[in-house]
C-alpha cells in the first residue's frame, strides 16, 4: 500500500465476511483503499466470500499450538475440557472466534483494538483458564508468554487457478 514503491504485481484481499462495508476507508469505515482500486490491480483475492471475477481464499484452522511448547506434551486435547479465554487484537476479531467455537471451545471474548502491543496485564483475567490467541497476537506475546497461552494457526488454502496466473505474471516480467 506503499504507491512509492515499486512492484510488479499487485494482489488486493477483500473480506468476505465483510466485503465493502460502509463503503469507507479507516477510520470511518473497513477499507484501507477505495473500491475503485480493484480495477488496477493484477489479482482480487477474496477471503471466505465470493465476488465475480475474484480468486476464492479459504481460511482453515490448524490445532492449537502452545506459546511455550516445553510445557505441553498432550496437544490442544488439554483445551477442549473447558471454557477459554479467547484473545483478539485483529481487525475482524469475529472470525477468529467463530473459528474456535467451530472447533469446539466454549469462549470468553476478548476483543483489543487491531495491532495492540499486549501487556501481561491485558491477559490477567483473574482465573487459571487457558487463554487461545491469534497467531499474529502470540507474535508479540512470547515475552510474557506462560503455560495457559496458545495460539490457532490458520492455513490459507488458495485457488490453485491463482496460482496459475501468478506464475504465468511473474514468467513474463523476467
Amino acid at each position: 500500500q506503499h504507491y512509492r514503491l515499486a512492484r510488479d504485481v499487485e494482489i488486493a484481499v477483500v473480506d468476505g465476511s465483510r466485503y465493502f462495508g460502509n463503503g469507507y476507508l479507516l477510520p470511518s469505515g473497513p477499507l484501507r483503499e477505495p473500491r475503485s482500486r480493484l480495477n488496477s490491480v493484477d489479482f482480487v483475492i477474496v477471503n471466505d466470500g465470493v465476488i465475480d471475477d475474484a480468486y476464492e481464499m479459504r481460511m482453515v484452522s490448524q490445532a492449537c499450538v502452545p506459546l511455550l511448547p516445553q510445557s505441553h506434551s498432550d496437544g490442544d486435547d488439554a483445551l477442549k475440557s473447558g471454557i477459554v479465554h479467547a484473545v483478539a487484537g485483529i481487525g475482524n476479531p469475529e472470525r477468529f472466534f467463530r473459528s474456535l467455537r467451530l472447533s469446539g471451545y466454549t469462549i470468553i471474548e476478548h476483543i483489543f483494538p487491531d495491532h495492540h502491543p499486549f501487556s501481561k496485564f491485558d491477559l490477567d483475567f483473574g482465573d487459571d483458564l487457558s487463554i487461545i490467541m491469534t497467531e499474529k497476537d502470540a507474535v508479540k506475546c512470547m515475552s510474557i508468554a506462560s503455560n495457559r497461552m496458545w495460539y490457532l494457526p490458520i492455513l490459507a488454502e488458495l485457488d490453485s487457478r491463482l496460482l496459475d496466473g501468478l506464475r504465468m505474471k511473474l514468467q513474463g516480467i523476467k
